[in-house]
């Protein structure tokens, strides 16, 4: 189904040729980054939308459903934003049930969803499997960070800054961090999601 044009619409649909005339062949992973509320999750779900649209199979994950349960981030010490930032994910789980089976194409089966934050409890896995060529997008906090890059052929970063107080902390890490603007394929402003527009590191 062709989708409404807006503005939102016409540059995700630009974004989308950039990707799929680079990485239109083969599984493709494209990661979603930003700090929290920066609008990540809207913004994959959107672009997935343009690529389906052009009759492109696409998958679509998120970080939130690789976390480790509190039991397990607890023994990693206080809960701290440098707990969150260090452990709240699984990266292991993340790579074995979802990136490298992914990859690998044919009939590997692959899960996109392994823990339910809300609810505290792990997902009983759903397997999936694609055909040769098709897009996996997946958006998350700290997905540039050092030990997941490579991972993905074309990342975006939404540029915001972390929240203030306590809630923006672990981004801030982040950002100090593994400066993630600079890991970035694009750098979207998406600060009015209805007219969002790329711009460049030097002028972030």
């Amino acid at each position: 189904m062709e989708l409404v044009l807006t503005p939102r619409v016409r540059f995700l649909r630009a974004l989308g040729d950039e990707i799929m005339h680079n990485y239109g062949h083969g599984r493709t992973i494209v990661a979603i980054d930003g700090a929290l509320q920066s609008g990540k999750t809207a913004f994959g779900d959107d672009l997935a939308a343009v690529l389906t649209e052009r009759g492109h199979p696409v998958f679509r994950a998120s970080l939130e459903w690789f976390h480790r349960s509190r039991e397990e981030q607890a023994k990693f010490g206080d809960d701290t934003a440098e707990r969150y930032y260090n452990y709240g994910f699984d990266y292991s789980l993340l790579r074995r049930v979802l990136v490298e089976p992914f990859r690998m194409g044919g009939s590997t089966g692959f899960v996109t969803k392994a823990f339910d934050p809300k609810r505290g409890i792990q997902v009983l896995p759903k397997w999936l499997t694609g055909p040769i060529d098709a897009t996996l997008i997946i958006d998350g906090r700290f997905i540039n960070r050092p030990e997941l890059r490579g991972l993905w052929n074309y990342s975006i970063f939404l540029d915001s800054e972390p929240l203030e107080g306590p809630e923006g902390e672990a981004d801030r890490i982040y950002f100090n961090e593994a400066h993630p603007r600079t890991q970035a394929t694009a750098i979207v402003d998406n600060h009015d999601p209805a007219h969002p527009r790329r711009v460049f590191a030097d002028s972030c």
